[in-house]
C-alpha cells in the first residue's frame, strides 16, 4: 500500500502543480474538489471562463482541463501515489471532468510508472512567443514525442511542406477573421494584461509574454497585443520554415478533448525534458470551416485538437496563476 497520507496538504501540493498546465489565452478553465473521506480529487470545469466566441462548444475549455488533469498525474506519481483517472464519471453532473483517485498502491495503475520523470518539466515548460532555430527536429525526438501522444490515446503528426503550408494559410485566414470580430476581439482583450495590470494579474496573458512583433517569417503565432501599444516590445525576425505538429484524436466529443489535453501536455513536458521550446496554436481551429481543412486529407483519419510549434529556442517566461486556495475545494 501507499504509506504516504492522502490529506489537505498533499492535495494542495497536486494542485499547485496541476495548474502550471496551459490553457486557451490562460483563462484556467478549472476548479479541484478534494473529498477527504474518499482520498480524491475531482476536476471540473469553470464555465466563468468559458469563452463563447473563441471557444463555442467548449472545446480548448476541456483540452487545458485535460492539460491540468495531466499534470496532477504526473505530480501524483512523482508523490508516491498511484492515481487511478475516471473521465467524466456521472452523466448527472456535466461540469465534473474527472475524478482522480490516489489510494492505490504505485505499481498498480498501467502505463503510470513513465510519469514521474517529467515532473521537473512541469516548471520548466512555458510557451515561447518568440524566434525558434532553423534548425530540424531529430527523427528520434519526433518519434518519442508521437509514442507520448500515442500513449494518451492521441495521434502526433509532423506534417510534410505542403500541409505545413497549408496549416500555415489556415492561421492566416483565422487571423483576418478575426480582425473583422468585434466580440472575438473583445474577448481576447478580456484576457490580455497591460501597463500595471500585467504585474499583479494571476490569469490571462501579460503583456511580458507577449514575445516580439514578427518582423519578418511564418511562425504560426496569436498577437495578443493588436494595435494596442506594448513598451518596448520590439520586432524581429522569425523562423520561415516552423516545424508544425499537429495533435488529433479518433473521436470530438468532451472525452476526446480531455484525452487530448492529456496528450498535449505529455507531448509538452517530453518536448521540453528533450531541450526544445514550445507553443501552442488554435488559431486555425476556433472556426469550424477552417479547422476541418487542418486534417491532411491523404493521411488524416481524426480530428486535429491543437497545434504545435516545436523548435530550439528560449523559452518564455512563465505567466501567472491564480492561488490555490482560490481553485481548491476541500469538503
Amino acid at each position: 500500500m501507499n504509506t504516504r497520507q492522502v490529506d489537505e496538504k498533499a492535495a494542495r501540493d497536486l494542485v499547485a502543480e496541476a495548474v502550471v498546465a496551459p490553457s486557451m489565452h490562460n483563462a484556467q478553465p478549472w476548479r479541484f474538489r478534494f473529498v477527504t473521506s474518499e482520498r480524491s480529487l475531482l476536476l471540473l470545469a469553470d464555465l466563468d471562463r468559458a469563452m463563447p466566441r473563441s471557444d463555442p462548444g467548449n472545446r480548448a475549455l476541456h483540452i487545458g482541463c485535460g492539460a491540468a488533469l495531466f499534470n496532477l498525474r504526473v505530480a501524483a506519481a512523482h508523490a508516491g501515489f498511484a492515481p487511478m483517472v475516471r473521465l467524466l464519471p456521472d452523466p448527472a453532473e456535466p461540469l465534473l471532468l474527472a475524478r482522480v483517485e490516489l489510494g492505490g498502491a504505485p505499481g498498480t495503475v498501467p502505463h503510470e510508472d513513465d510519469l514521474a520523470p517529467l515532473h521537473s518539466a512541469i516548471h520548466e515548460r512555458h510557451t515561447s512567443r518568440y524566434p525558434f532555430e532553423e534548425k530540424a527536429i531529430p527523427e528520434d525526438v519526433q518519434a518519442a514525442l508521437r509514442t507520448a501522444a500515442g500513449q494518451e490515446g492521441a495521434e502526433l503528426q509532423f506534417p510534410g511542406p505542403w500541409h505545413t503550408e497549408t496549416v500555415l494559410e489556415l492561421v492566416h485566414d483565422a487571423e483576418s477573421r478575426d480582425a473583422l470580430d468585434p466580440e472575438g476581439l473583445e474577448e481576447l482583450r478580456r484576457w490580455t494584461r497591460l501597463g500595471p495590470e500585467a504585474d499583479v494579474a494571476t490569469d490571462g496573458v501579460p503583456e511580458y509574454a507577449f514575445g516580439p512583433r514578427m518582423r519578418d517569417g511564418r511562425a504560426p503565432l496569436r498577437d495578443f497585443a493588436g494595435r494596442r501599444p506594448v513598451a518596448d516590445r520590439g520586432a524581429t525576425a522569425f523562423e520561415k520554415n516552423p516545424h508544425l505538429a499537429l495533435l488529433s484524436t479518433p473521436g470530438d466529443a468532451p472525452a476526446d478533448w480531455l484525452r487530448a489535453g492529456q496528450a498535449m501536455e505529455r507531448v509538452l513536458l517530453a518536448a521540453t525534458a528533450a531541450g526544445l521550446a514550445t507553443s501552442l496554436t488554435s488559431h486555425a481551429l476556433e472556426n469550424r470551416d477552417l479547422r476541418l481543412l487542418a486534417r491532411d486529407p491523404v493521411t488524416g483519419t481524426g480530428h486535429v485538437q491543437m497545434v504545435l510549434r516545436l523548435g530550439y529556442g528560449p523559452q518564455g517566461p512563465s505567466t501567472p496563476r491564480r492561488p490555490v486556495r482560490e481553485v481548491l475545494d476541500i469538503v
